[in-house]
C-alpha cells in the first residue's frame, strides 16, 4: 500500500465531517497518510454525489484519497465501483461498519455484519470488478456480538482485500465501552492484508500503545482528529521518538476561526452555524478544560457571539497554556 517506513495514519471517514473543506483544514495542520471520503450511497439509479466527489477531484492536499461506498445491492455496488475507478482514487472502500440505526436497519454499513454470506457475495463481485485499484473494507468487530468475526475475516482473506480498517467495537456499542484491541491483534495475525486499528485513538501516546498491542500497520483516527488536528503530526513525532511540539491555545482559537469559515457559512442561518461549530467544539473542549466548564458553557451558547466569547475565555486568557496531549474523560 505504501513505501512509508513509519506506521500509516488515516483520517476516518465521518459523514457530514470529512468533506473536501475539512480535509484541507486537517492538511493545514498536518495530513494523515490517507484520506477516506464520506460514503457514496449506493442504490437503484444512484448517482455519484457531486459534493463527495469533489473531495477526490479537487483535492490538493497531496495525499491519496479512498472513495467509500455504502450499500447492499451487488449490481449497483459493482456499477458504482467501476464509476469511481475512473477517478484518481487510492482505492474503493466498502463501509461495513456504520453504527447509525437509520443505516444498519437498511442492512447496509454495520448491518451487513449480520450476513457473512452476503458479504462473501459482495466482496467476490467487487473484487472481480475492481482489479486495477486497491479494494478495501472498513468494519467493526461484529454487530451485536463477535460471533461472526473470524468467519468474516476469512471471507476478507479469500477475496484478497488490500486493506482492512477495523474499529474494535461492535455496531451496537456505537462509540461507548472499551475497544477490543485484542480482536484487532487477532485480525492482524489472521489476515494477509494490512490492518489499520481504529477506535478511541485520542492521542499520540494511545496510538503507540495500540500499534504495540495490535501489531497493526497503522492507525485510523476519527473524532479525536476533530478535537486535535495536530494529532497526525504528533503521532509521527512520537513514532520517531521525538518530543511532541506543544500547541498553544491561541493556535486552537485560530483553528476554531478556520472551522467557522466553511465555504457555505454566509448562506447558512446563524442557528445552524452555531450547531455545526458545537459538533466540533465538543471534542476540542475536552482537550482544553479538564473540569468540563468549557463544554458546559459552549453547549449553553445560543449565538455565534456567545460561542466565540466562551472560546476566548478559555483559549485566550492564559498565553502560556497549551492543548492537552489527550482529552479529559468527562461524561
Amino acid at each position: 500500500m505504501s513505501q512509508v517506513s513509519l506506521p500509516l495514519t488515516a483520517l476516518a471517514p465521518m459523514q457530514d465531517v470529512t468533506n473536501l473543506w475539512f480535509m484541507k483544514v486537517i492538511a493545514h495542520y498536518g495530513s494523515p497518510d490517507y484520506f477516506f471520503t464520506e460514503y457514496f450511497r449506493v442504490y437503484d439509479n444512484s448517482r455519484l454525489n457531486r459534493n463527495i466527489l469533489s473531495a477526490i477531484t479537487e483535492n490538493d492536499t497531496g495525499r491519496p484519497v479512498f472513495a467509500q461506498m455504502i450499500g447492499e445491492s451487488i449490481p449497483n455496488l459493482v456499477r458504482t465501483a467501476k464509476e469511481l475507478c475512473k477517478y484518481n482514487i487510492a482505492g474503493v472502500d466498502l463501509n461495513m461498519g456504520c453504527p447509525a440505526p437509520r443505516i444498519y436497519r437498511k442492512n447496509v454499513g454495520g448491518g451487513l455484519l449480520r450476513e457473512p454470506e452476503k458479504i462473501d457475495q459482495i466482496l467476490g463481485e467487487l473484487r472481480a470488478a475492481v482489479n486495477d485499484k486497491p479494494l478495501t473494507v472498513k468494519m467493526r468487530v461484529g454487530f451485536e456480538n463477535t460471533d461472526n468475526f473470524y468467519q468474516i475475516l476469512d471471507i476478507i482473506n479469500r477475496h484478497n482485500i488490500d486493506l482492512l480498517s477495523l474499529h474494535g467495537r461492535t455496531v451496537k456499542d456505537m462509540y461507548h465501552g472499551e475497544v477490543k484491541y485484542d480482536l484487532i491483534a487477532e485480525a492482524v495475525k489472521r489476515l494477509d492484508c494490512p490492518v489499520l486499528a481504529n477506535g478511541n485513538i485520542n492521542s499520540a501516546k494511545t496510538a503507540l500503545e495500540v500499534l504495540s498491542q495490535t501489531g497493526a500497520a497503522g492507525v485510523m483516527v476519527g473524532r479525536w482528529a476533530i478535537g486535535n488536528p495536530w494529532i497526525f503530526n504528533q503521532i509521527r513525532q512520537a513514532l520517531r521518538g521525538e518530543d511532541i511540539t506543544p500547541v498553544p491555545l491561541l493556535e486552537v482559537r485560530k483553528y476554531i476561526d478556520r472551522l467557522s469559515q466553511t465555504p457555505v457559512a454566509s448562506t447558512v442561518p446563524e442557528r445552524a452555524r452555531v450547531g455545526y461549530l458545537k459538533m466540533f467544539l465538543k471534542y476540542i473542549a475536552l482537550s482544553v478544560d479538564t473540569e468540563g466548564e468549557f463544554l458546559r458553557l459552549m453547549r449553553q451558547a445560543q449565538t455565534e457571539v456567545e460561542l466565540f466569547n466562551v472560546c476566548d475565555r478559555f483559549l485566550l486568557s492564559n498565553i502560556t497554556k497549551t492543548l492537552a496531549l489527550a482529552p479529559a474523560l468527562i461524561v
